[in-house]
């Protein structure tokens, strides 16, 4: 269980800074039709990939922390529950944001249009929202792997 569980964060980690990596990539570059192509590509990803893995990352946690006894009060476990969901309340919105990016990056690709607005205030929210998650996730893998005691 413990080997799922730390195969289920790294898929977490890895299946997020590449799927942050490509769309952003592709944001820069500034053609409709390849973020569209793109964003298709992540949302199918976040779908098969990332989603999975954050249902088995946390039912693999709750088990273990029963399993072994380890209390939820713990300092290290209770921190990293709370940037656990941390990191949901912002890769959620984050979901909606690049299925929302995709529509209308594809609809000015068909349209032969420029990128409007509304994308790239999209981006933005998707920009800002993935820093929060993603130094939460940095500070849940250190507080793993050296569970510090600190207050209770």
């Amino acid at each position: 269980m413990k080997w799922i569980h730390i195969l289920s964060s790294t898929l977490l980690f890895g299946t997020g800074l590449g799927i942050a990596f490509f769309f952003w990539i592709a944001h820069k570059r500034g053609d409709p039709k390849v973020i569209a192509e793109t964003a298709r590509t992540v949302v199918i990803a976040d779908a098969c990939f990332t989603a999975p893995a954050v249902i088995v990352q946390f039912a693999t946690g709750v088990w273990l922390m029963l399993h072994l006894g380890v209390p939820a009060s713990v300092f290290w476990l209770k921190t990293a529950l709370l940037l656990f969901f941390v990191v949901g309340a912002c890769w959620l919105p984050v979901l909606w944001l690049q299925a929302r990016a995709r529509r209308l990056a594809a609809q000015a690709a068909v349209a032969g249009e420029p990128l409007p607005a509304a994308y790239h205030r999209i981006m933005r929210w998707w920009f800002w929202l993935g820093w929060p998650a993603f130094s939460s996730v940095m500070v849940i893998f250190w507080l793993m792997v050296v569970k510090p005691t600190g207050a209770t």
